[in-house]
């Protein structure tokens, strides 16, 4: 077995050097758990051997869009853990109300559900108009749905529940045009919001943000990846500025608990106070 579980770890290992060195994107330091489930699940599915797949990323560039949607899991949902927005709506956006300007980073946005939401929740406390949201991925195949906003109905109406629960005025319908089975947002909840390119793992930090949210991402990280990315948000706050991470994920590093006030220790909301 333990012969098994080392050739398994090194096959993986060679898998993740191969995707480095073609594509640039750098496994090394995701869930080792997480990664090697990814991966039999899509050699499940294309019935493929190891040997098989690598050949697909080598000979295949177009093959790698399909691969990393697998890999990054996007899972993600409109006013996804409505305590969350009930959070920001009492305990974060009085504060950041205050400031001229707003603007926010959605880390890991996937196909738009949570910047959408974001911007929802600001139109109804008045403060859209102030705002910019910097929605970013590093899938570009959800990126461009992200971009059109339009959503299955079902899935609207399923999300109408989370939206209910956050205690926001009217109904979640009210943001969206309806055609036939099929949900558009609204033009003016796609004005300042821009959806870009970004690769927590390789990218650095960008722009001076008041609050960044990147929920249910760390917890496909190991630690010394966390601890990166932990520091690429820090650098990207404005001094005051919110990070918040969501029930799922915690903060381990002593650096940054001296450096990160708990707002909201359920929902992991932190100020940048250091």
């Amino acid at each position: 077995m333990r012969t098994t579980d080392e050739l398994e770890s090194a096959q993986l290992s060679e898998l993740i050097n191969l995707i480095k060195n073609l594509y640039g994107f750098d496994f090394m330091h995701y869930s080792k758990a997480s990664f090697k489930r990814r991966i039999s699940r899509i050699m499940q599915l294309k019935k493929w051997n190891l040997w098989e797949l690598k050949h697909a990323l080598t000979n295949n560039a177009n093959f790698f869009q399909e691969f990393l949607e697998e890999i990054t899991v996007n899972v993600t949902e409109m006013f996804r853990d409505p305590s969350f927005y009930r959070a920001l709506k009492t305990e974060v956006m009085p504060y950041l109300s205050t400031f001229q300007h707003i603007k926010i980073w959605s880390a890991g946005c996937s196909s738009g559900e949570e910047p959408y939401s974001l911007a929802i929740l600001l139109q109804e406390i008045g403060l859209k108009d102030k705002s910019f949201i910097y929605a970013t991925d590093i899938n570009t195949e959800v990126l461009q749905n992200a971009k059109k906003g339009i959503y299955s109905l079902r899935n609207i109406k399923s999300y109408a529940e989370n939206y209910n629960q956050v205690g926001l005025p009217g109904t979640l319908t009210d943001h969206f045009t309806i055609m036939y089975d099929a949900a558009t947002v609204h033009a003016e909840l796609k004005k300042n919001t821009l959806f870009s390119v970004h690769n927590l793992i390789s990218d650095g930090a960008f722009n001076e943000f008041q609050m960044i949210c990147c929920r249910n991402v760390f917890i496909y990280f190991e630690s010394e990846l966390q601890e990166r990315i932990l520091e690429v948000f820090y650098n990207s706050l404005c001094n005051l500025g919110f990070l918040c991470l969501g029930s799922k994920e915690t903060i381990r590093s002593d650096y940054y608990k001296k450096r990160l006030k708990v707002i909201n220790s359920r929902e992991n909301i932190y100020q940048k106070v250091g």
